[in-house]
């Protein structure tokens, strides 16, 4: 009986938690019509256009001096994109942003904005919060 009982409890807990693995792959921003999206990452967007990121990596996140983020976020997790830009890469003219207050307040929030441009989820240009 006892056998059953745990052969039982583990059928149980691995379908109760089989759908958990999607949960790893919710996107960590909410979009609406492409512009419109929730209060973190308007405040991740907001730190890209303070910063004046498009200096180097292009107003639409695609590339210049720096390299296109939008190709580079569909390939680095999010600890090495926190990693690139607190510490950065000089020795590839990227500056270290661990100075930053704005940035290491927002870094996660940033990382939301520039994950749903690589997605393509939200568009290029201003954003607005959703609902207002």
């Amino acid at each position: 009986m006892k056998r059953y009982a745990k052969k039982l409890w583990l059928a149980a807990f691995a379908l109760l938690f089989a759908g958990f693995p999607a949960l790893a792959d919710t996107p960590p921003y909410q979009v609406a019509d492409g512009n419109k999206v929730d209060p973190h990452t308007l405040n991740g967007w907001r730190t890209w256009r303070a910063m004046a990121c498009e200096r180097c990596h292009g107003a639409a996140q695609e590339g210049m001096v720096g390299p296109s983020l939008v190709d580079s976020l569909k390939v680095l997790t999010k600890e090495q994109f926190k990693t690139t830009v607190l510490h950065g890469r000089v020795d590839k003219g990227m500056p270290n942003f661990d100075g930053s207050k704005m940035v290491t307040e927002n870094i996660d929030y940033l990382y939301a904005y520039l994950k749903g441009r690589s997605d393509g989820a939200i568009e290029p240009g201003r954003l607005q919060e959703i609902g207002k």
